[in-house]
């Protein structure tokens, strides 16, 4: 398998979802979002984009089975499995707030090896391949070179149903907020994933997440040049409900700020 070639595949199919995604977003009828529990939404936009990535993808690898987040196809590979998050930032499309992506990670076996996140609005299409580096737009891309916390501007995601830890929460963040330039809250952990990727903020960290929001995001870290973890090193950050990236330089003191105020790990 060319993993090259599969990337640059990917990232025709991604665009191409995520026009539909732009066009339907200019006249978004809001009585037509669903609730799939308390604070989570979806609508015919995240469906029927899925179902689009699962069309194209079954011609670009059709061995390759399916994790996607609205369940349009649940058939798991022996090997190979597409990570599908259709549209990660649905909240944010509904209110029609322009921050949200396409996001579609490739793993083998346990290992993310090809990743696409696409934003639409600002045509920004962030790609990588393992061993092949990490792209926007075709141009090479690397994590910032910011050498300390303080220096630093870190990306977050605030719980939206799940508020059991929420004391615990707040603690990080505040200590975040004293210790560098500033916490940023997108509403699109992939975007995070990537605007580390590409040195528009220094670090992200969330939990309660998961597979389809940071699949690509992490592998294009990665290729990137930096470093991702849960927040203690080691562990499984694709599956495991929470992840820490950074540029690599800020990491340690990521980690050690977390784990003063996270007293018990997430579930």
């Amino acid at each position: 398998m060319n993993l090259q070639q599969l990337s640059q595949n990917l990232n025709i199919l991604t665009r191409n979802v995520g026009a539909f995604i732009r066009h339907e977003s200019e006249n978004f009828d809001r009585s037509k979002i669903e609730m799939k529990g308390f604070n989570d939404l979806v609508s015919y936009v995240d469906k029927q984009a899925e179902e689009k990535l699962v069309e194209g993808l079954k011609t670009l690898l059709p061995e390759a089975g399916f994790v996607t987040e609205e369940g349009t196809e649940t058939t798991k590979g022996e090997r190979f499995n597409w990570i599908i998050d259709p549209l990660d930032g649905t909240t944010n499309f509904t209110h029609g707030l322009p921050v949200y992506c396409v996001s579609v990670g490739l793993t083998d076996g346990d290992e993310v090896v090809v990743g696409t996140v696409y934003d639409p609005n600002r045509d920004e299409c962030f790609s990588a391949y393992k061993g092949g580096g990490a792209f926007c737009n075709d141009n090479p891309i690397h994590v910032s070179e910011v050498p300390a916390l303080k220096g630093g501007l870190i990306a977050t995601g605030f719980p939206y149903y799940d508020f059991g830890l929420m004391q615990q929460y707040l603690e990080v963040m505040s200590a975040f907020m004293q210790k560098s330039h500033g916490v940023r809250r997108l509403g699109s952990a992939a975007l995070d994933l990537v605007y580390v990727a590409c040195g528009r903020v220094e670090g992200f960290f969330e939990y309660n997440l998961n597979a389809w929001d940071v699949a690509a995001g992490v592998l294009i870290v990665k290729e990137a040049g930096g470093h991702v973890s849960k927040f203690t090193e080691g562990g499984d950050y694709v599956f495991g409900r929470e992840v820490v990236a950074s540029n690599g330089q800020i990491h340690a003191e990521m980690l050690e700020t977390i784990a003063a105020h996270w007293k018990e790990p997430f579930q």
